[in-house]
């Protein structure tokens, strides 16, 4: 996200125990968001894309299942 905002796409066909990490190793999330888009699945448990905006943000989502979808695994 140096230039410009950027949307990254979860898998379609995600399995229980699959894990996707994000990290801003730029700095540059709150000038440039990230969108994760949810392709389907929730996040969080919620059926809506995750934005992401803060500075040198790291963190893993691992999927859980159906309802739940993808949730923080760790996030720092």
């Amino acid at each position: 996200t140096n230039t410009n905002p950027i949307t990254i796409t979860l898998p379609a066909s995600a399995a229980t125990g699959d894990e996707v990490t994000i990290i801003d190793g730029k700095g540059s999330f709150n000038t440039n968001n990230l969108t994760v888009n949810r392709n389907g699945s929730n996040i969080n448990g919620a059926a809506s894309n995750l934005t992401v905006s803060t500075n040198g943000t790291a963190f893993t989502l691992v999927y859980l299942n159906a309802t739940r979808g993808w949730a923080y695994k760790d996030k720092i």
